[in-house]
Order: structure tokens, then C-alpha cells, then sequence
């Protein structure tokens, strides 16, 4: 009887343990972003790393998210194109695109996200960019890399 209290008590322990650390991932500013590390690239795909190796950080920021969201937080210098709005959008920033010898890097709200990869394939289709990418995990994986 002894031993199946101290059972039921380890058990007990454990749960609330698992609990406890699940929230504290799930809260913690600086929670490590498992799945970067575990995914391979997909053929459209860069990541933070690559693209700090080699291009020292240097590309053309296109935020694929609403214009709410960009306008609450977005990469520093990105520019807003978007699905809703990518005619308008992509006018404002034609000289940039055409212009620039910068690799275009594009993300979205997240890995699960399409939209980065609907606003890469609708650029590609209406001017030449010879380095156009998407970031694997999107502004979630920018963000957590930020100290």
C-alpha cells in the first residue's frame, strides 16, 4: 500500500512537472523555436543563418502579412506586400525591386504561412528577381532571434 501511494505521488509530481514547463515554454519570451532546427529547407527556403553567411544580413525585406499586422511590428526596413493589396503594394516598391542587387527575402506570420510563397510566385511572375526567397519560419523565427 505504501508503495502505490509513492507511485501515485511520483506520478502526481511528474504531471505537474510536465505542466509547469509546458506553460513556461509556451509564455517565456525567449522560447527556442524547436521546429527551425528539425526542418530541412524546402527548394524556395532560406534561413536567418544563410542568409547572415551570406549576405551579412543585407537583403530586401518584403513582409507578406495584413497591413495591421506589418504596421504593429515588422523587420526594419521591410516593405508591405501582401495578397490584399499586391498591385498597389508592389508599384510602391517597383523601383526597389528592379533596381536593388540585393537578394528579396519574403515572410509571413509562420511556418504553416503560404502566403510568403503566393507573393514570391505572383513576383516572379511580373519581374525578374534573380535571388527571391522565403524565410523558413517566417517573422516567428525573426523575432526569436532578435537578443
Amino acid at each position: 500500500m505504501i508503495l502505490r501511494g509513492a507511485v501515485v505521488q511520483a506520478v502526481i509530481l511528474l504531471a505537474l512537472a510536465a505542466v509547469a514547463a509546458a506553460v513556461t515554454y509556451c509564455f517565456h519570451p525567449r522560447a527556442p523555436a524547436l521546429y527551425l532546427s528539425q526542418v530541412p529547407l524546402r527548394e524556395d527556403e532560406i534561413n536567418l543563418a544563410q542568409i547572415q553567411e551570406r549576405w551579412q544580413g543585407r537583403v530586401i525585406w518584403l513582409d507578406a502579412r495584413p497591413a495591421d499586422v506589418f504596421a504593429q511590428s515588422h523587420i526594419p526596413g521591410a516593405h508591405l506586400l501582401n495578397e490584399q493589396n499586391f498591385n498597389e503594394q508592389l508599384l510602391e516598391i517597383m523601383d526597389i525591386l528592379q533596381t536593388a542587387d540585393k537578394p528579396v527575402v519574403i515572410y509571413c506570420g509562420g511556418e504553416k504561412c503560404e502566403a510568403s510563397r503566393t507573393i514570391r510566385q505572383k513576383l516572379l511572375e511580373l519581374i525578374v528577381v534573380e535571388n527571391c526567397y522565403v524565410l523558413q519560419g517566417g517573422w516567428p523565427a525573426w523575432k526569436a532571434a532578435q537578443p
